[in-house]
């Protein structure tokens, strides 16, 4: 997908984000069926997953920068952002025996990155919080019920803040930027069904198909 180009309200059928298991993290990485890659286990993890282009449980800067090209960012975009995101969340997941780059991304410890001052969607888990979720919309959606524009998901960070949460704050403004700016329908609002989808990896997977 250009990065001019905006994504249409995707079926409801197509809106499966975050699930999540009643599971701890260190069971949150299982097996799949046919002994190959890990079958992920909570929303977070599932939303990470789609950088790993090899299955291998580790998200490299270069895995980042061309997953963030794939779904629509330009060269010097992704790349910045690919440092941003490796840079910070890297080191917080990074096992204490690890032998790669302190940048690279563990996603079974990928909990452990996650942030102060945003909307809670996610638990310490990192599984779906649905009622966290549907709050941004119940709370902050005053134009239209089911959608956000970009000054009412400004007041939603506002409303979020915590006290010294610095990173935070800039993590939350730099997601929901992109968000806004990636699936933002033609009128400027951010769609709850679109919303929703990145919470796993079919919001990404669905831009990445657009730019194929």
């Amino acid at each position: 997908m250009g990065a001019g180009q905006r994504m249409a309200s995707p079926p409801a059928a197509v809106a499966v984000p975050l699930l999540l298991l009643f599971v701890v993290p260190f069971w949150s990485r299982v097996a799949s069926a046919d002994g190959g890659a890990p079958a992920w286990t909570t929303a977070l993890q599932k939303h990470v997953a789609f950088f790993d282009a090899d299955s291998d449980g580790i998200v490299s800067f270069s895995e980042t920068e061309r997953g963030l090209r794939a779904i629509g960012l330009g060269a010097a975009e992704a790349t910045v952002k690919a440092t941003l995101i490796n840079g910070v969340i890297g080191p917080k997941t990074r096992p204490e025996n690890a032998t790669t780059s302190k940048f690279s991304i563990y996603i079974e410890n990928i909990h452990q990155g996650i942030h102060g001052s945003d909307s809670g969607s996610y638990d310490a888990q990192g599984r779906f919080v649905p009622a966290k979720f549907n709050e941004i919309f119940t709370k902050h959606a005053k134009v239209e019920p089911n959608a956000v524009n970009e000054s009412e998901l400004e007041a939603m960070r506002i409303a979020n803040r915590e006290d010294g949460d610095d990173i935070g704050r800039a993590a939350s403004k730099a997601e929901w930027d992109l968000l806004h700016s990636l699936a933002k329908d033609k009128d400027g609002f951010l769609q709850k069904d679109n919303a929703r989808t990145v919470f796993d990896d079919s919001l990404f997977v669905q831009l990445a198909k657009k730019g194929e």
